[in-house]
C-alpha cells in the first residue's frame, strides 16, 4: 500500500475534519451569494457540487489517517516481501550454476558475489550452503579459467557469510583438495590461481584451524609458490613469465594472514627461514610484490617483537638502507602512481622498523569505529576488504564472524532518532574540513619551506 505524505490535514482527526465540513459549507453559501449578487454573467458552482469536493477531501483525509495508523504493519509486510523476492532472485541465481551455458554460470556467479559481498544472509544461506557448495565444486572442476577464480571468490564469500566454525570448517575441508589442484597446476589460469590462493588463506583463516593441521598444509602450500621468487644460489632474483608476481603476490598475503594464527614455536621458526630471504625481494621488478614484500617483513617483526621485546632483525641497517630508498624512489621508468603508492607504503615499514611508529587508521560505520594500530589488524582488515570491496562497512556492522574477529562485540540495535543523532550536520562537516585543510596547508608550507632552505 503507498504511503500517503503527511500534511497539516492529513495528520487531522477524523472530528476535527466534520467541523472543518461545515465551516467550508456556511462559507461557500456565502460566497455563492456574493457571486450571483456581484458577478452577474459568470455560473457558479452548486452547494451540491462543492459538498461533493469537500466530502471527497474528508475520505482522502480518513484513508491517510488510516493509512498513518497502519504504517508499521505495512512496512513489515513490505520488508517480509522484499526479503521473499531476494531469496527468490538468489534462488535463480544458484540454478543458474547448473546452466549449460558458461555465460550464465558466469552471470549467476557475479550477482551471488555481489549480494554475498553487500548484506549478511546467514539464515538463507544455512539451508542452501551444500547445494551452493556442490554447483562451486562443479565449477572449480570443470569451468574454465575465469569461471573457476569467480567460483573461488563466492566460495571465499560463502565461508564469511557461514561465520566460520563447524559450517565454514566442512567446506573448507571439502574443496581444498580442488583449490590446491589449481593452485599446484602451472598450465593453469593466472587469475584462478590467484583467486585459488587467497580463498585457502581466507577460509583457512575463517574457519578457525589454529594450531591444527590445515593450518600447517595451508601453510606449506602457498610458501611453494611464494618461494620461488626467491633469489637462487649466486644471490640474483629469477626471472618470472607475465604474471606470475601477481601470483606471488596473493599467496604471499595469503600467508602472511595466516602467520597471524601461528604459536610461538612456528612462528619463530617462519621468522629465521623468510625474514632474510624477503629483504632481497624488495629489489622485485614488480611494484604490487615489493609493497607486498615491505607489508610482510613489518608484520613478522611485529610478530616477532609480541614474542620478545628485544627482537631484531639481522642486518638492520642494510634493510634500513634498502627501505630509504624505495621510500625515496624518484625513478622516472615507474609509473607516477606506482611511485607514490611505493613510498608511501615504505615511508611506514621503515617508521616501524626504526621506531615502531605506526599511523593509526580510523574505519567508521554506522555509529561505530574500528581502530587498525597494528600491522597485524592491517593484514586482517586487507584481506577482509579485498574480497568485500565497498560490503566491508556493511559486515564490520552486521556480520557476527567481522565483529568477533576485530573485538566489536554483538550487532548494535538502534532507532531512527539514535542514528539520526549520530549524523554530523553539514555545517559541523563544512567546519571540520575548513579546519583540516587549513592545517594541512600550513604543514606543507612548513614543508616547502624546508625544500627551498635545501636548494
Amino acid at each position: 500500500m503507498p504511503r500517503s505524505k503527511k500534511g497539516k490535514r492529513g495528520s487531522s482527526k477524523p472530528g476535527s475534519l466534520r467541523q472543518e465540513v461545515l465551516q467550508l459549507q456556511l462559507s461557500a453559501k456565502g460566497s455563492l451569494k456574493g457571486v450571483k449578487n456581484g458577478m452577474k454573467g459568470e455560473s457558479a458552482a452548486s452547494d451540491d457540487e462543492l459538498t461533493s469536493d469537500i466530502l471527497s477531501h474528508y475520505s482522502s483525509a480518513s484513508e491517510t489517517a488510516s493509512v498513518l495508523e497502519e504504517g508499521p504493519g505495512s512496512e513489515q509486510v513490505d520488508e517480509q516481501t522484499a526479503q521473499e523476492e531476494t531469496e527468490d532472485k538468489l534462488k535463480q541465481c544458484i540454478d543458474n550454476l547448473m546452466d549449460k551455458s558458461a555465460k550464465t554460470r558466469l552471470a549467476g556467479l557475479e550477482s551471488l558475489r555481489q549480494a554475498f559481498s553487500s548484506r549478511v544472509l546467514y539464515d538463507f544461506l544455512t539451508g542452501q550452503r551444500l547445494t551452493v557448495r556442490d554447483c562451486l565444486e562443479r565449477s572449480l572442476k570443470k569451468g574454465g579459467g575465469e569461471e573457476q577464480a569467480a567460483a573461488a571468490n563466492v566460495f571465499t564469500l560463502l565461508c564469511i557469510q557461514l561465520g566460520g566454525g563447524d559450517e565454514a570448517e566442512e567446506g573448507f575441508k571439502s574443496l581444498r583438495p580442488v583449490l590446491t589442484s589449481i593452485l599446484n597446476d602451472g598450465g593453469a589460469n593466472i587469475a584462478a590461481r590467484q583467486s585459488c590462493a587467497r580463498a585457502l588463506g581466507l577460509c583457512c583463516y575463517v574457519s578457525t584451524a589454529e594450531e591444527g593441521e590445515d593450518l600447517v598444509k595451508s601453510l606449506a602450500l602457498l610458501e611453494s609458490v611464494f618461494s620461488s621468487s626467491y633469489p637462487n644460489r649466486e644471490g640474483t632474483l629469477p626471472t618470472h613469465k607475465p604474471g606470475l608476481p601477481g601470483l606471488h603476490t596473493a599467496a604471499l598475503q595469503a600467508w602472511s594472514l595466516l602467520a597471524t594464527l601461528c604459536p610461538t614455536s612456528k612462528l619463530s621458526e617462519l621468522l629465521e627461514l623468510h625474514l632474510p630471504k624477503l629483504q632481497a625481494c624488495l629489489q622485485s621488478s614488480d611494484v604490487n610484490y615489493r609493497i607486498a614484500v615491505g607489508e610482510t617483513i613489518a608484520l613478522l617483526v611485529e610478530l616477532g617483537r609480541d614474542i620478545d621485546e628485544e627482537f631484531e632483525v639481522e642486518d638492520t641497517e642494510s634493510l634500513c638502507e634498502c627501505l630509504k630508498s624505495l621510500a625515496t624512489d624518484g625513478n622516472k621508468h615507474r609509473a607516477k602512481n606506482d611511485r607514490r603508492k611505493q613510498r608511501s607504503i615504505f615511508r611506514e615499514v621503515l617508521h616501524y622498523i626504526e621506531n615502531e611508529d605506526f599511523t593509526e587508521e580510523k574505519i567508521r560505520f554506522g555509529v561505530e569505529s574500528v581502530y587498525i594500530d597494528g600491522w597485524m589488524r592491517k593484514r586482517i582488515y586487507d584481506a577482509f576488504k579485498e574480497i568485500l570491496e565497498s560490503g566491508v562497512r556493511h559486515h564490520l556492522q552486521y556480520n557476527q564472524l567481522l565483529r568477533d574477529i576485530f573485538g566489536l562485540g554483538p550487532p548494535l540495535i538502534l532507532d531512527a532518532a539514535t542514528i539520526k543523532g549520530s549524523k554530523i550536520s553539514r555545517v559541523e562537516k563544512h567546519l571540520f574540513n575548513s579546519a583540516a585543510f587549513k592545517a594541512r596547508t600550513k604543514l606543507r608550507n612548513k614543508v616547502r619551506d624546508k625544500r627551498a632552505d635545501v636548494m
